[in-house]
């Protein structure tokens, strides 16, 4: 399949968070309650002003339509989107901290083509480039096969309350930059 890589824009806005939405629904029904993945779109999956501003957000287009995104951050938030509460918008240091991989998202139509493996190669190189010598992230359940096949590591599952009553489970991860 043909596609193309960019650095997303704020002009993007309304896409990415159509493609969220689409890609949550989508592929997270195998290991997300429908319960779980509305709350997690009202609460951590969303778009990310800071990566964009930072050109650190990359999208992947086919045709025009925006089909899969994700970026790498040098700030200290480690996830959720603009709507989340708790975010650290503070610089991370590269000599000590790994930089963040953060908010990949494909759409269902095109999910298992290669696609976030290319954005996830770009932002490795970016963030190499950059001076980090690590990344961490925290997977999402269907994420995980992606990041341990890209030489990811990390298994211990952790309950993130999103809601009262409402945990997400999620699996931090890391990999060291050869």
């Amino acid at each position: 399949m043909k596609f193309t890589l960019r650095k997303a824009t704020l002009e993007d806005r309304e896409a990415i968070q159509q493609l969220i939405s689409d890609s949550a629904r989508g592929l997270s029904k195998q290991d997300y309650t429908s319960t779980q993945i509305e709350a997690a779109l009202e609460t951590v999956f969303g778009f990310d002003t800071d990566l964009v501003i930072d050109k650190t957000y990359i999208v992947a287009e086919s045709n025009g339509q925006i089909i899969g995104c994700g970026g790498w951050s040098k700030r200290k938030t480690l996830f959720g989107g603009d709507q989340y509460p708790t975010r650290d918008s503070a610089q991370l240091d590269p000599a000590v901290d790994p930089a963040k991989i953060r908010a990949f998202f494909v759409h269902p139509q095109f999910a298992r083509k290669g696609i976030a493996r290319a954005i996830l190669m770009a932002c490795e190189n970016e963030a190499k480039a950059s001076g980090f010598n690590s990344l961490e992230l925290m997977a999402t359940l269907p994420g995980v096969k992606l990041y341990k096949a890209c030489g990811y590591e990390g298994e211990s599952v952790l309950e993130y309350e999103l809601q009262p009553g409402v945990k997400l489970p999620l699996v931090p991860m890391k990999k060291q930059l050869v």
